[in-house]
């Protein structure tokens, strides 16, 4: 299964340093709002406001919000829980799933949600096949029943425990069968779900959010909407509406240099605005074309992944916004371990050197790392050059960085041009699964040649089969030992998520964690 979740969509540019000069000055213009509605920034665009089409995380955002799934992931957990659903269930394996939605449900239009419109809103999905949309998630489902009126049973094609995890996604939006064609996209830009919000408008710079007063779920509205300010990458224009007041938070707009100095100036008192720092599961790797001349030779990737110093790289370039990585598996995810610190430790040119001399290479290894400049981050390019000087520095390498725009990046990738070159990762789903299976599976995203009978005939398999998810950490930990050793890739670092808030705001620490689930009824004005 090809899946793509994220892996085009850039992190967001940064706020400006005219918001970092004026943190201590008297906040101006743009008074709070009388109610309690919340004014959001992002840099994102809304791509798509069909479920079927939209695979971004603008997108994902208003999907999370404005539609229910059958399941959803409560705030501070990766364990999916029922949301439109009153109880979900495997039977007999992880064949077939079936789920009892909750009595009464209704969209925002007043119709009645049933079993019908769940079967509808993913046969949908699958048929259109946008190659922007989530269908690749829903590949294993064979076939959808519906029995009466309140039940769903989902047969799949293959044993697959992350269902669960891929229905409580965007992936598993449900959509009114009398609103939505079963076999073409929506273009007006309305959307009609049953979530706690609804899209009052959408346009190029604004998306209107109110409380949806006939929702029934588990989430609590504690404001009474969201305005959601979209500047399109405008990293200026942002920084410039929160210090104005213009908004009340600013989400996915963070660089690195701007979080550092909003922490310390919020730790010293000198600031009206705080900075909300959550988990997060994005990861950014090294990736190693196994036929490539020069990186094809084992020793060679064994001697980048002594010299590599993750700790600078974090420290230096993300100003500590980031944190080291050394599994395929990050942090905070069931599953995860240190194969790669295990087996590299901490920098040191002598086992490098050792590992170049085991492949009989005794003169400096001539590299280029290839880059794109925004697409998986701001600091993309400086993540590259400053891995370049610490190869160079050992006196075994010579590289140099070349950066070229995304489209072509990606084209050149398919095409096996790059021996060495960087990929960004944000899961559709908390599991282990979506950072292997999407890796090392049958048609991964990678394109770097590599191949590994265990994990693709045993160790996918297996895991994907065991509905118990934490039986599945033994099988995950020898995927990852198997992948340090093989080295097709070289894991570099794990991000945070950030909010910028200004200080009579409440709730933004429930909005960011591992699920990506940016929730709107968590946030409060005080």
């Amino acid at each position: 299964m090809k899946h793509n979740k994220w892996l085009t969509a850039p992190l967001a540019a940064g706020l400006s340093a005219a918001l970092l000069s004026g943190c201590g000055a008297e906040l101006g213009g743009g008074a709070a709002n009388s109610g309690d509605n919340i004014r959001v920034g992002m840099s994102d665009e809304v791509l798509a406001t069909d479920p079927a089409a939209g695979y971004d995380p603008g997108s994902w955002l208003l999907f999370n919000n404005v539609f229910q799934s059958l399941l959803s992931f409560p705030k501070g957990t990766t364990e999916p829980e029922p949301e439109a659903a009153e109880k979900c269930d495997f039977e007999g394996g992880s064949r077939v799933y079936r789920c009892t939605l909750r009595e009464g449900l209704k969209f925002s239009n007043g119709n009645p949600l049933t079993s019908k419109d769940v079967k509808f809103s993913f046969d949908r999905a699958i048929k259109i096949d946008d190659p922007n949309g989530p269908a690749p998630l829903l590949s294993t489902i064979d076939s959808i029943e519906t029995p009466d009126d309140l039940t769903v049973v989902f047969r799949l094609k293959t044993a697959d425990a992350t269902f669960p995890s891929k229905i409580a996604s965007g992936a598993g939006s449900i959509v009114d069968h009398r609103e939505y064609a079963e076999d073409a996209l929506r273009t007006d830009g309305k959307a009609v779900g049953s979530g706690p919000y609804t899209l009052e408008s959408l346009s190029d710079t604004e998306a209107v959010f109110s409380v949806n007063g006939g929702y029934q779920g588990a989430a609590k509205a504690k404001n009474s909407g969201v305005t959601l300010k979209l500047y399109g990458g405008d990293r200026a224009a942002l920084s410039k509406a929160l210090a104005a007041g213009d908004i009340d938070v600013a989400y996915r707009g963070l660089a690195a240099d701007d979080v550092a100095a909003l922490e310390a100036s919020a730790t010293t008192g000198e600031t009206e605005f705080e900075v909300v720092q959550g988990t997060s599961a994005q990861v950014q790797h090294l990736v190693f074309n196994v036929k490539d001349p020069v990186v094809g030779k084992l020793g060679v990737r064994e001697a980048i992944a002594h010299l590599v110093d993750r700790e600078a790289l974090v420290q230096n370039v993300h100003k500590a916004t980031a944190t080291p990585l050394y599994s395929i598996v990050p942090a905070g995810i069931a599953g995860h371990n240190t194969a790669f610190f295990d087996t590299y430790g901490s920098p040191d040119k002598a086992k490098a050197k050792k590992a170049l001399r085991s492949a009989g290479i005794t003169g400096k290894v001539k590299l280029t790392l290839w880059s794109t400049p925004s697409r998986f981050g701001p600091t993309t390019d400086q993540d590259l050059k400053a891995i370049a000087e610490q190869l160079n520095a050992s006196g075994l390498f010579d590289v140099d960085v070349k950066s070229v725009e995304a489209e072509q990046y990606m084209k050149d990738i398919e095409d096996g041009k790059y021996g060495v070159y960087v990929r960004g990762w944000i899961p559709d789903y908390p599991d282990a699964d979506n950072f292997t299976a999407p890796f090392f599976g049958e048609g991964n995203v990678l394109a770097n040649n590599y191949e590994n009978n265990t994990i693709t005939g045993s160790l996918l398999p297996r895991t994907a089969a065991s509905a118990d998810r934490a039986a599945t950490g033994q099988d995950f930990g020898k995927l990852q030992d198997l992948v340090a050793e093989e080295l097709p890739i070289l894991p570099l670092w794990q991000g945070k998520q950030y909010a910028v808030a200004r200080g009579n705001i409440t709730g933004l620490e429930w909005t960011l964690d591992a699920s990506t689930v940016f929730r709107f009824w968590e946030i409060e004005k005080g």
